[in-house]
């Protein structure tokens, strides 16, 4: 749909994800939330994402292990992370992925939607956009 902005929210805390979903809405943005990378990763009827925010530390495949996987399929959604352990040397690792930022879950939600912002308009200026069917 032309004028949206599809951002995937991948957290295993299902709190979390109501409560992003609900931010991203609340500020004109389409979420789409997945329980883990698996699910995201296997999800055939996903949307073209202008954005994913991803927790780091996820059950089975890690935020940061996914981002490494799109990046080998050279795929160059913009990725925030977002964490509830925020660590010096786990921030380091990620950022090291190519994330465009990354967040403490207690971080102000004005601050995450400003990043969001800034990724999606990054993206639709470099119509880099998710690949329907890639995996």
């Amino acid at each position: 749909m032309p004028g949206r902005s599809y951002v995937a929210v991948i957290d295993d805390d299902e709190s979390i994800c109501r409560a992003l979903c609900r931010l991203l809405q609340s500020a004109g943005l389409s979420p789409i939330a997945y329980r883990s990378a698996e699910d995201f990763l296997d999800d055939r009827m996903r949307v073209p994402f202008d954005c994913l925010v991803v927790d780091v530390q996820l059950e089975g495949m890690s935020g940061v292990e996914l981002n490494r996987r799109l990046a080998a399929c050279q795929i160059r959604t913009p990725v925030i992370y977002i964490t509830a352990h925020d660590d010096p040397k786990v921030r380091e690792d990620a950022l090291s992925t190519g994330a465009v930022a990354f967040f403490s879950k207690t971080d102000p939600g004005a601050e995450i939607i400003a990043a969001i912002r800034a990724a999606v308009s990054a993206n639709h200026a470099t119509e880099v956009r998710w690949p329907v069917n890639a995996k």
